[in-house]
């Protein structure tokens, strides 16, 4: 955890053990002073007007004491450290924040979900869940919320059309159920310096005969990973490639958080692909999903999804550190802040936190030795489709908790995305969620201090970057398959094919089940009938019919350039 946190921590635990019970406004004032301290989007006469809102409202909810829970990230940690300590102060609402894995977050709840009973007063749960919570409809409508038994304590300044995520949290029937409170995407991550190095680069036009730079399709990737890999640099043996392959819930999202769709897998559009996603899930045009295999329609076990297995593994297996086939999200995260990787084929940037807290990819004056870019894409993929994935946390209410502690933990979802303290939450965790922080004068001087990810927060191409979307009818089970399938092909007992035909015969037994439980409605699935495979193929769009050459001619471009052509 770095120092800023540390000290944060100190000063949140101070205000909740010193402020008495009937919190008033100078718990705000101090926390305006010593935390926030002008780090704000707002005046500081706004900033007061913000909490003196807070303060009122929460009037009928002194005393009470509530639960909320979140993943543990570093943005997280602030909230839970130091902004749930201040807003107790401030409102005299009790708030326990829990930090537990996201795994964990997911099947507490998936329990409340099956079991009715109010285990959380309040989740932190990726938008990944959209489609569950728009069937299931066990969630509150925030829209609706906001407008009925929400509506007096949903802050006149929530402003709302500052988010940057909302359009993730929005279901087709063109109502919010999730409020944005952490945002970040996975893009490609490399050590600008090295790429920059003259005989590096000389000695890369030798062997491969074009300039290194970003790569902007697979092959290019490879290639470099080939580059790097075993080359001593700085006395350091390095890496070509940077990943993670343990059999876990965290091996998963390695391929859900559109690994699949960069490939290729799926069909165009954007914020996800339609009729077939990045899980390789068809739907109808009543977004009732029909099918995963290819016989069905669907692209799970298509030519297009080997092929973005068989590469993670051969990547994995050859340009990795042997270390990296044993290793989570969490673990294999921060690797790369300790200076032997040369590039990751894509990087969370919650990650970007420890990257710049650490010296071995940092520069004395504060500038990072990396950058951030897009990430290329495989062989079957197409202009038009899904680039990549964007985590975005989100506060989600559900139906089974009692209204009045509902409303406690809506104030403090508001308070902790709010515009008084969003700059400063960002500043620590690096994960966006309003336009006006990102364009704040802060993020401007702080910029050139994080490789990229301001510019690419700032570009017109963000919006390319998306979580998983409505196709998947439900999250919980859906996405517990795919580790234990791939992590099958991940360690050997299966080929990627076999692992494939698995996983998406899986899917469809879940969806089948859906299907004839009814419990989702208009809005469940119907399964297609299945054909041979060959029909699908023949068709346009996803599922892909196998390419003769899966090699295609690497390309790459400037870092330079392709920043230039984000500012236009």
């Amino acid at each position: 955890m770095n120092v800023l946190l540390k000290s944060s921590t100190a000063l949140g635990l101070a205000l909740a053990l010193t402020q008495p019970a009937w919190a008033d406004m100078a718990a705000a004032t101090d926390f305006l002073d010593n935390e926030i301290a002008g780090l704000s989007t707002l005046s500081r006469a706004d900033q007061e007007a913000e909490m003196q809102w807070f303060i009122d409202a929460a009037q009928p909810f002194q005393g009470m004491s509530i639960n909320v829970v979140s993943e543990t990230i570093t943005t997280h940690e602030y909230e839970s450290q130091v902004l749930a300590p201040a807003f107790t102060a401030i409102t005299g609402i009790n708030v326990t924040h829990d930090l537990i894995g996201e795994g964990d977050v997911v099947e507490k709840l998936q329990t409340q979900m099956q079991s009715g009973e109010n285990i959380y007063d309040a989740y932190v749960n990726d938008s990944d869940l959209i489609g569950t919570h728009w069937r299931y409809q066990q969630v509150r409508n925030l829209t609706d919320w906001m407008a009925n038994e929400g509506k007096d304590v949903t802050s006149p300044t929530l402003n709302l059309a500052d988010f940057i995520g909302t359009q993730f949290t929005t279901a087709p029937d063109g109502d919010l159920y999730q409020l944005p409170t952490q945002q970040f995407a996975n893009l490609y991550w490399f050590r600008y310096d090295w790429f920059n190095d003259p005989d590096i680069k000389a000695a890369f036009k030798e062997a491969y005969g074009y300039d290194l730079g970003v790569p902007v399709n697979w092959s290019a990737y490879e290639d470099i990973a080939e580059f790097f890999t075993g080359r001593t640099i700085d006395g350091v043996e390095v890496y070509g490639n940077m990943d993670y392959g343990k059999k876990d819930p965290s091996l998963g999202w390695r391929y859900t958080d559109a690994w699949m769709s960069m490939a290729g897998m799926g069909d165009k559009g954007e914020p996800n692909g339609l009729p077939v996603d990045e899980w390789g899930i068809r739907v109808n045009d009543k977004s009732q999903p029909v099918g995963a295999c290819v016989d069905r329609g669907g692209a799970t076990n298509s030519p297009a999804a080997v092929y973005a297995i068989d590469k993670a593994i051969k990547w994995l297996q050859d340009y990795a550190p042997p270390s990296a086939a044993g290793m989570t999200f969490s673990e294999a995260g921060p690797v790369p802040a300790q200076g032997n990787i040369a590039q990751q084929m894509f990087m969370y940037t919650t990650f970007v936190a420890p990257l710049v807290a650490s010296d071995a990819v940092m520069n004395e004056d504060g500038t990072p030795k990396w950058r951030l870019a897009p990430s290329p894409h495989g062989v079957y993929w197409e202009e038009g489709m899904k680039v990549g994935y964007q985590d975005v946390g989100s506060w989600t209410l559900m139906k089974s908790t009692p209204v009045d502690r509902a409303q406690a933990a809506w104030l403090y979802a508001q308070f902790v995305t709010s515009m008084t303290v969003d700059v400063k939450k960002s500043d620590v965790g690096l994960t966006f969620i309003r336009e006006s922080t990102i364009n704040s004068d802060h993020f401007t001087d702080r910029a050139d201090k994080l490789g990229g990810l301001v510019e690419f927060y700032r570009s017109p191409d963000r919006v390319r970057w998306s979580p998983t979307g409505t196709n998947v009818p439900d999250y919980p089970k859906l996405a517990q398959l795919w580790w234990q399938n791939i992590g099958d092909a991940m360690s050997g007992a299966k080929t990627s094919k076999e692992a494939l035909d698995q996983l998406c015969g899986d899917m469809e037994s879940v969806m089948a089940r859906l299907e004839r439980a009814g419990i989702q409605g208009d809005l469940g699935p119907v399964l297609n009938d299945k054909e041979d495979d060959s029909y699908w193929l023949e068709q346009p769009g996803a599922p892909k019919p196998k390419l003769d050459d899966e090699d295609e001619t690497p390309m790459t471009i400037g870092y330079d350039e392709l920043v230039s052509s984000w500012k236009q």
